[in-house]
């Protein structure tokens, strides 16, 4: 069946066919929507996004090859047009955060009903901001707001390493501990940590610690 200028394209990205399908036949029984393709995993994202750019992308948070943290930084990088609303598991609010720092429309758990999906669909499409409502009474519509429109969220400028040192330093890790872990001298470590705190704001690695797991810049399982 062909598209119709009144239909919404959607694109399904998770690694479970069984959660694609899933969602593909709920949106089938909505004339008003129409799913344009299945992948399965990040690079496959980003291959198909290459022919074919959907309205709304609704990416499972856990993806194979490219996170769904990643993804979303990418394709909003280079497809800002495309809403973007995660599918996910976790209802650790710090992955909440990392989402919607990287430019998510919305967060909905798999748990939610059929109804919910809908409604988050019909919310993102409207051009506003949707939230589970199982995390719901724990965040406000400002603080979704903020967190989508932080262009300049010290996380985001982070390098690879300077996240490794990041999480390091959480972790409770001395500068020699971490220049044996990642292969460096204390020096560079020390070099990083700098950057970090000036990247972040910070005095001391106590208030950089602090900030970084209040804020949900160190997820669990980095």
């Amino acid at each position: 069946m062909a598209t119709t200028r009144s239909q919404y394209t959607i694109l399904l990205a998770d690694d479970h066919a069984l959660i694609r399908h899933g969602i593909r036949n709920l949106i089938s029984n909505n004339p008003a929507l129409k799913v344009v393709g299945e992948v399965s995993d990040g690079e496959e994202l980003l291959e198909f996004l290459k022919t074919t750019q959907p309205e709304l992308l609704i990416l499972d948070i856990s993806m194979p090859k490219l996170t769904g943290i990643e993804a979303v930084s990418r394709v909003k990088k280079l497809y800002p047009d495309i809403k973007i609303l995660m599918l996910t598991m976790h209802k650790n609010k710090q992955y909440f955060y990392h989402a919607m720092s990287a430019g998510a429309d919305g967060y909905l758990m798999k748990e939610d009903s059929d109804e919910e999906l809908l409604l988050a669909i019909k919310r993102v499409q409207d051009g506003k901001s949707y939230l589970s409502p199982f995390l719901s009474q724990d965040f406000a519509d400002d603080v979704i707001s903020a967190y989508r429109n932080n262009k300049s969220s010290p996380f985001e400028t982070l390098t690879s390493r300077e996240r490794e040192v990041l999480n390091l330093v959480v972790e409770g890790h001395t500068s020699k501990v971490m220049a044996t872990m990642l292969c460096l001298s204390p020096r560079t470590i020390d070099h990083h940590r700098a950057n970090l705190l000036r990247k972040f704001d910070m005095k001391n690695s106590v208030d950089l610690v602090n900030f970084a797991v209040r804020n949900g810049f160190v997820t669990p399982g980095d």
